[in-house]
């Protein structure tokens, strides 16, 4: 992506979360639609479930995918956690277990969303 027009400073923030997440930030910009359901119900396990919809909301919110998809501020993986009914967070670092699921999950988010 071309980024010849950004200040230094902006370049540094791209494709990173900001320092600080303020309280209306999570319900503003992380909710989970109907179509974002979708793509993520049928998913196995919470762990799944929850890195696929954290890989949807960050690309959203940063428009683009994180190296780490798990590396998102605490504050947006609680909002997520709760939006998605998943009992508990902790089961989000088995997300990183399987590299292809975390890259499938990519391809699925470009097709469905364009």
């Amino acid at each position: 992506m071309p980024v010849d027009f950004l200040t230094e400073v902006r370049k540094r923030r791209y494709g990173r979360y900001p320092e600080a997440i303020s309280a209306v930030q999570p319900t503003r910009y992380f909710h989970v639609d109907d179509t974002d359901r979708a793509l993520i119900a049928p998913r196995r396990g919470d762990a799944n479930r929850h890195g696929l919809a954290l890989q949807v909301l960050t690309v959203r919110f940063l428009g683009t995918f994180l190296a780490d998809p798990t590396a998102v501020p605490s504050v947006v993986v609680d909002h997520v956690t709760a939006r998605l009914d998943i009992a508990d967070a902790a089961c989000l670092p088995r997300y990183l277990d399987r590299e292809k699921t975390r890259h499938a999950h990519r391809a699925e988010i470009r097709a469905a969303y364009g």
